[in-house]
């Protein structure tokens, strides 16, 4: 901001008043634009085809058996929880003989691969785990937060 300096002399270069008032109308356009885009977009965010709805009662979950972890080691080596496997079909039919009766595309798997390991030792697991029913996969990844 400047002021008038006084008595000075020094022409009409330096002879400027100071300007306290801010000019909103800039952000009055920009306001009224943002309205309009509002107006315009929130009808189309909404569903207009109505259909009424059935209630829904969810009975109670049950506790979820105790999850299964296969890990991959960047050596190679496969784990059913802490038991060490050298093949992925040993791991196969530890994990199957380990269900017992229940089904096996109701189970899930969650597998934990190093990094480095090879992603044929993956392609193993997951091929054993297909080949025996185990269709409810997950892979776990690190939580970089």
């Amino acid at each position: 901001m400047a002021a008038k300096l006084a008595g000075g002399g020094g022409g009409s270069k330096f002879n400027v008043e100071q300007n306290a008032e801010i000019n909103v109308t800039p952000f009055v356009d920009v306001m009224l634009v943002l309205l309009i885009i509002f107006m315009v977009a929130a009808p189309l965010a909404s569903v207009t085809v109505e259909v009424t709805l059935p209630s829904a009662v969810a009975k109670a979950a049950q506790n979820p058996p105790k999850p299964v972890y296969i890990s991959i080691q960047s050596n190679g080596n496969f784990y059913l929880g802490d038991n060490r496997f050298d093949t992925a079909y040993e791991l196969g039919e530890s994990l199957t003989a380990g269900i017992g009766r229940r089904d096996p595309t109701k189970e899930r798997i969650y597998i934990r691969g190093d990094k480095a390991a090879r992603y044929g030792a993956f392609m193993e697991v997951m091929n054993t785990l297909q080949d025996r029913g185990f269709y409810s996969v997950a892979l776990v990844g690190a939580d970089n937060s």
